[in-house]
């Protein structure tokens, strides 16, 4: 026979009121209770009924998580985490993917809407507009987008878009290239905003390029027009396209980073294991799922929102080198760097 809600109560020692409101409203019982109570459903096996939880308290304990690109690297270690995070606050999540397309996107948001409890946006693509008035009929949280008055996570691309820059100046080169990403990206406008204005500041050139797909093939089919512009290092929207472009500029012959060097952001797991291993920007994409999931989970118990900037590093690895200005230390370091490698 099925352990049900009363048996847990009377093992318990609590009103059956205190047994639902551990498993609807956590937050609502003492510590000590929910204690108790939770390992004694644990101990007898207890499961509880989520339809019927959701028509008595109106939460289906559902999460959507919306993503750009599934089989971007970027996206699986946000997406693992966000999912533990949320299993913890026995929440479960529902991952859909919209391939970069606005459209689908917009779609995607309303066919969950009835479905779960709120919405993880990552990395949209839609209008400031159009996610607003989205979220009169979910409760949202952008992630990687940044939208006033609209609840947020978001990684500091802009100050890891300064520290590269400022790497590769102080390499000594002087005339640079963005490889640019998708239209519509707010991370890609941080970057290029950043880094732009890091290149005037030395009075360095900066050619941008693009708009282009964040993809590998987007980065090697950039490479002619990369070496057209004479540039010596590239910082590129993404290390996907950073790899492709690497890996293209390689068959054709040339040198990196003896040439030409090379600039990522995510720090992808691939970013390590390409030759020479990618200099690239960190992005704490685990973290941002932890966060976004507690922003959600808060803002349907408070209606709190807020927004979440954490931090990015510079990971200096074998893809940047000295350019046509360097000064002797940086030879020095490189030669160094060459020999222990």
């Amino acid at each position: 026979m099925a352990v049900t809600i009363r048996d847990v109560a009377r093992a318990s020692g609590v009103h059956i009121s205190t047994v639902s409101r551990t498993f609807s409203a956590p937050h609502l019982v003492n510590p000590e209770t929910r204690s108790r109570v939770l390992a004694t459903a644990e101990q007898l096996g207890y499961r509880p009924n989520r339809a019927a939880r959701a028509l008595i308290t109106g939460r289906t304990h559902n999460i959507g998580l919306i993503v750009a690109d599934i089989a971007n690297p970027f996206f699986p270690p946000l997406i693992k985490a966000a999912e533990t995070h949320a299993r913890r606050r026995d929440y479960h999540v529902f991952v859909a993917d919209t391939d970069e397309d606005p459209i689908v996107e917009s779609d995607l948001v309303q066919a969950l809407a009835k479905q779960v409890d709120g919405i993880l946006l990552c990395s949209p693509r839609m209008s400031d507009d159009q996610i607003e008035q989205l979220r009169r009929e979910v409760p949202l949280v952008v992630i990687n987008r940044m939208i006033t008055g609209l609840p947020a996570v978001v990684m500091d691309v802009g100050q890891g878009a300064r520290e590269a820059v400022r790497h590769l100046l102080d390499l000594g080169h002087r005339h640079l290239v963005y490889l640019a990403g998708p239209r519509g990206s707010w991370t890609n406008r941080e970057i290029r905003r950043a880094a732009g204005a890091t290149a005037r500041t030395a009075g360095a050139d900066l050619t941008v390029l693009g708009p282009n797909q964040p993809v590998e093939e987007a980065g090697a089919a950039a490479a002619e027009a990369v070496l057209a512009t004479g540039a010596t290092a590239v910082l590129a929207y993404n290390d996907l396209m950073a790899i492709g472009l690497l890996q293209a500029l390689q068959d054709r012959g040339v040198e990196v980073p003896g040439q030409v060097s090379i600039v990522g952001i995510d720090d992808i797991a691939y970013s390590g294991l390409v030759r020479p291993r990618l200099t690239t920007v960190a992005n704490p994409t685990a973290a941002a799922g932890r966060a976004a999931v507690d922003m959600l989970l808060q803002q349907g118990d408070d209606g709190a929102t807020g927004q979440v900037t954490l931090r990015t590093d510079l990971i200096i690895r074998n893809s940047t080198g000295p350019g046509p200005y360097a000064p002797a230390v940086a030879i020095a370091a490189e030669v160094a760097a060459h020999v222990k490698e």
